[in-house]
């Protein structure tokens, strides 16, 4: 009677091992629960609005916060320990800001107000000489016979910028009220960033210990852990970036105006903001300044090359090593379809963040996949196989 019983067992205990042990299986079902939450966070969408605006609302000054914590919280640490209190510290770094921004008012922004106003009041005769050089150059035997097609290029671009200068001006009129809305966001966030900025830098240590102490006891110490490795990893992100990109406008603004370019601040600044997106920024920021040098002359267009170089160079091969080195370990491909992903979905605002974000969430998905060899039986083989190696 046993032996009959065990028989009937036999084949549904073996099915039932070989189904969770299994790891196709498993992942499978993961992803079905994966897609079966995000279904039903879907249907219940309008449950999170107002979390989402409240999110909106805050968000910026939160973010703005943030990036001034990550670069100013190390020179208030370093203070600390050489014994001087962190309030005074970070009152002397609030003056120190203020004073930099009314610095930049007085001096930098008049600048780039004068450069910006001047290159959009000469911009047609850029295009027309623009348009002068290009027919010089396919007036040339060699490149006669692409001379059509440049035109046909040629009078495709002119109409689609004709196109978007009219609507531009369309909707000029309709955008006000998303300008005032985006201008009050603003304010609201130059109002609010310096409060959440003082707190964070005063008190920002204790923020972690103290959501941690709402989570179960089991929890609290790899949760912490995932905390610090997070912070670790967007902040030195973070200071690298901003490091380089303001080094990277400085050699700009040196580099052009010893050769003569015209709108040197303004290029270089725009040039710095452009870096803080890897890979592309560079190029990017290459193009306003290509297009002013071919305007100025083939002699100025070689000029303007050779500071590309010479910034690439310098960029490349001493400053992003000593500053940024390989503390994410992400492949560059990874991050180039972090940044079309982000940019796609969010915008400039993905653009900038997305690297971050995307480190961050590899923190996170590594310790879940940790826990989960460690508590499924489906990885014991390999780990075997790395002790018997080792």
């Amino acid at each position: 009677m046993q032996e009959e019983k065990n028989q009937k067992q036999r084949p549904l205990s073996w099915f039932w091992k070989w189904f969770l042990n299994n790891q196709v299986v498993t992942s499978l079902l993961v992803v079905l629960l994966i897609l079966l939450i995000v279904l039903l966070f879907t249907k219940v969408s309008y449950l999170f609005e107002p979390i989402w605006q409240f999110l909106a609302i805050v968000g910026l000054p939160i973010i703005l916060a943030g990036i001034l914590y990550y670069l100013m919280n190390p020179v208030v640490d370093y203070f600390e320990k050489k014994g001087v209190n962190r309030l005074y510290t970070i009152i002397a770094l609030f003056i120190l800001v203020i004073g930099l921004i009314v610095w930049g008012m007085v001096v930098i922004i008049p600048q780039i107000q004068e450069q910006v106003v001047s290159f959009t009041t000469n911009l047609p005769n850029y295009l027309e000489t623009m348009n002068d050089k290009t027919d010089e150059i396919l007036s040339s035997p060699a490149l006669a016979q692409f001379k059509d097609q440049a035109e046909q290029m040629t009078n495709k671009l002119m109409s689609s910028l004709g196109e978007i200068i009219q609507n531009v001006s369309k909707f000029t009129v309709q955008g006000v009220g998303s300008f005032v809305g985006a201008i009050a966001t603003v304010v609201v966030a130059v109002i609010t960033m310096p409060f959440i900025l003082f707190y964070l830098l005063k008190d920002g240590k204790e923020l972690a210990p103290y959501f941690v102490n709402f989570m179960p006891t089991r929890m609290r110490k790899p949760t912490l852990k995932v905390l610090k490795e997070m912070n670790e990893q967007v902040s030195s992100y973070i200071r690298g970036q901003l490091t380089v990109a303001f080094a990277v406008a400085v050699m700009f603004i040196i580099l052009f105006s010893i050769i003569g370019l015209d709108y040197a601040v303004t290029l270089g600044i725009a040039a710095g903001f452009l870096n803080l997106i890897p890979y592309l920024g560079s190029f990017l920021a290459m193009i306003p300044a290509i297009f002013l040098g071919i305007v100025a002359g083939p002699v100025m267009l070689v000029k303007v090359l050779v500071v590309f170089v010479i910034e690439q160079t310098i960029e490349g091969r001493f400053i992003s090593p000593l500053v940024l080195g390989s503390q994410l370990s992400i492949h560059p491909v990874t991050i180039l379809l972090v940044l079309l992903t982000s940019g796609k979905l969010f915008g400039i605002v993905g653009v900038m963040l997305g690297i971050p974000v995307y480190a961050a969430a590899k923190v996170i998905i590594s310790h879940i996949f940790e826990w989960y060899k460690d508590v499924s039986s489906l990885y014991e083989e390999e780990k075997v196989e790395s002790k018997e190696e080792g």
